[in-house]
Order: C-alpha cells, then structure tokens, then sequence
C-alpha cells in the first residue's frame, strides 16, 4: 500500500506552520507578542487593524499552533506558544534580509538613514550594567516592559520621554533598546536624548534577541 497519502498529510502539517506566518499582520502580530502577552484589542492598536480583522489572524495563528489564548474577566488574552515560535520569526526575518533584496529596501525605507544612531552590542551593554556606569533604557510601551525587560532597566516609552530627560541628566550614557532591529523606537529616543545634550547610543538588537542570548532579564515592573 502507498503511504504517499500519509507523507503528504504529514508536509501539508508541517507547512501549515509556514502560512500561519504567510501574511504581514500576522509576521507582526507574532513580532508583538515576541515582547509578551497582549489583549485582541491592544493588538489591534499595535498593528493598525479592527478587532474584527486582528481576531481572525490571531484564529488563524492559534489554527497553526503558534499562540495561545486565555480569559481574563471579559477580554482574551493571546501569547506565543512557546519561545521556539520567537525563535522560529526571528530565523524567518533573517532569511528573508539576507536572500530577499527587497527587504533590503524596504527596511531602509522603513527606519530611514540610522548614520546619525550609533549602536551597542548586547555583550557591551551586559558588562557595563554589571559595573554601572550605563543607564539602560527600555522604550517600549509600559506593558511589555511590565512583561519581562532587560534586568536594572528603567522604563521610559518613547512618546513619554521628551518630559522625562531631566530624570536621567547627570546619570552617563544612556542606551535605549526596543522591541527588534526593525523597531524605531530606540532610534528616535537616542535622537530626543541627543539634541537635549545626553549622552545616547541604541542597542543593536531588541529585548527579544537579548532574553534568547541568556543575558540577564527581569519580569514585573521592577528592575
């Protein structure tokens, strides 16, 4: 008896992997909740989109086996399955920047010219926390930093910097991380630090990368 029957069942399981992450909103839904765990409707606001349109890829990536839901009280709650599933989108944007050439261009059209945006390596950072002599600066939106951030960091989302610089004057070199290489977050806060006079650089990679290279991490709201 043939198994190609069964072989095919078995590929067509395997790549039902791959189209759950074959849509953009869903490349970046994945990429949100990479940072931790998020509502239906604060996904909707991370990516643009209706709760009518965020819930059915968020079915569709359940479908797939990439995330997880929960209740909590009215509102359903949605994480990755686990962290291979980070893992796995960070293999897929890799492939996709280096044997995609429109990537290329459409990542610099995207974060636009970074030549004024020095960076950090994450083996730097590390070592300078552990000696102090560097503020490590998490510009994400509050909740993903309550999630899990990198440990001694303070929270200071982007668009709430600009009234809080005078609260890291006179503290060194500041060094603003954010969700991924193609988040502009720390981009633009190491720009606002700069033109009030700081001392500001970005980290190369974001919170993600940084927990996948087992550096050290904390949860909660605390450092």
């Amino acid at each position: 008896m043939s198994d190609r029957p069964a072989k095919d069942a078995l590929f067509d399981a395997f790549a039902s992997v791959a189209h759950g992450l074959g849509n953009g909103r869903r490349a970046e839904i994945v990429d949100v909740l990479a940072q931790g765990e998020r509502s239906v409707d604060e996904v909707a606001t991370e990516i643009g989109q209706s709760l009518a349109n965020t819930s059915h890829h968020l079915r569709l990536l359940a479908k797939a086996g990439l995330v997880r839901s929960r209740r909590d009280g009215v509102r359903v709650v949605y994480r990755l399955a686990s962290d291979r599933v980070g893992e796995l989108w960070a293999a897929v944007r890799d492939v996709a920047a280096s044997h995609v050439a429109e990537v290329t261009v459409l990542a610099s059209e995207y974060l636009g010219d970074r030549g004024d945006v020095e960076s950090v390596s994450a083996p730097e950072l590390a070592k300078r926390l552990s000696r102090g002599d560097v503020v490590a600066l998490d510009v994400r939106p509050q909740v993903e930093y309550v999630a899990s951030h990198i440990a001694g960091a303070r929270s200071a989302p982007v668009g709430e910097l600009s009234s809080r610089v005078d609260e890291l004057r006179g503290q060194g070199e500041v060094i603003a991380y954010c969700r991924g290489p193609y988040c502009v977050y720390a981009d633009d806060a190491v720009r606002i630090l700069r033109k009030r006079g700081l001392e500001a650089r970005r980290l190369d990679v974001g919170f993600p990368e940084w927990r996948r290279a087992g550096l050290p991490v904390a949860d909660g709201g605390g450092s």
